[in-house]
């Protein structure tokens, strides 16, 4: 099955992200492309300037806006559901666009790319970094460093608080292409020197390309084909040793069971063994007996979500079956147990 690519738009606040993933979307070409955007403070307004492109390829449910925090400290609770949602659609995007907030550091998420459930699904297809060109000549690494750190003290959620030249590096240290943009206020002259010191900080083969108001043609930062996530180790972040986890140490199984009548006693079992066994995730879809829809069920941790979507479709295996994540060493056979009550 193809591998849906994803490519990661990293840059500060004001950089022209926002203004990038528009140009994509105005020029999609026909393909189906879904957006999945990373903001903060007034809400909505990244999503309605994205579903005002115009373009009838991206509608409502293809713009994905997750506004709990920072999306590299909050992986496992809303990325990578809205990204599995996305997946499973009757006809999933051709293109997915992720748009980070500015203080997003972007190797955790091209990690997440390697968790079992999504790995053999999608792919990272590029890292972009892009750099408001302005800024940086003036010395600064955003435009408006004030907004960045209200940002940044809006977000509960986030567990890094590294400066700005911190992030601005790994952003550099995980890309497959920079777009200095902006470059319509600055001379020439300036704009080589930045160039210049960019290039000496990036991998061997990844690009600059200078742009104003973030136009850049979709066929230039679509189709890298990176594989970002098996090439982790050439992509150095100042926050490896720090890493809790490589996603080598994770393992998952899936848990077939039969029809469950006792939703409540399910959801106590299954709390149980979450807690008993250290699991990380659960999803999957639970057979309730009596409903024509099947029952979605998703957890993080002990946070257990479970609502119906759509019928079972006729012939279609009507079960439970459910994906468990966790370290590697997992009783499989103990949970598996616990959970058939």
């Amino acid at each position: 099955m193809r591998r849906v690519p994803a490519t990661i738009v990293t840059g500060f606040l004001g950089a022209g992200k926002t203004s990038l993933v528009r140009h994509l979307l105005a020029r999609a070409g026909g393909r189906r492309l879904a957006v999945v955007v990373n903001e903060f403070g007034e809400l909505g307004i990244d999503r309605e300037l994205l579903l005002g492109c115009g373009d009838e390829t991206c509608g409502e449910d293809d713009i994905v806006e997750l506004a709990n925090g920072c999306l590299c400290c909050t992986v496992a609770d809303d990325f990578l559901p809205s990204l599995s949602r996305l997946l499973d659609r009757p006809a999933p995007p051709e293109h997915i666009l992720i748009e980070t907030s500015g203080l997003a550091l972007p190797k955790p998420l091209v990690q997440a790319f390697a968790w079992p459930e999504i790995r053999t699904r999608t792919t990272v297809d590029g890292v972009l970094a892009v750099i408001d060109a302005a800024a940086l000549a003036a010395g600064r690494f955003a435009d408006d460093p004030a907004a960045i750190a209200r940002q940044r003290i809006a977000d509960p959620a986030l567990a890094h608080d590294n400066p700005l030249e911190e992030v601005f590096g790994d952003q550099l240290a995980c890309a497959d292409l920079v777009i200095l943009n902006k470059t319509d206020l600055i001379g020439a002259e300036i704009l080589a020197g930045l160039r210049h010191d960019i290039e000496t900080r990036l991998r061997p083969g990844v690009k600059v390309v200078a742009a104003r108001d973030a136009t850049v043609a979709p066929e230039i930062v679509l189709g890298l084909a990176a594989a970002a996530e098996d090439d982790l180790a050439a992509r150095p972040s100042l926050h490896d040793a720090t890493a809790a986890h490589d996603h080598d140490d994770f393992e998952s199984f899936v848990v077939t069971l039969g029809a469950v009548a006792d939703t409540i006693a399910f959801l106590a079992r299954l709390r149980a063994a979450i807690a008993a066994h250290d699991v990380l995730r659960v999803k999957g879809f639970v057979d309730v007996p009596g409903r024509d829809r099947r029952q979605i069920l998703q957890a993080v941790g002990d946070r257990i979500q479970h609502y119906f979507d759509r019928p079972w479709r006729c012939g279609e295996a009507r079960e439970t079956r459910l994906v468990v994540i966790g370290e590697k060493g997992l009783d499989q056979a103990a949970i598996t147990a616990a959970l058939g009550g």
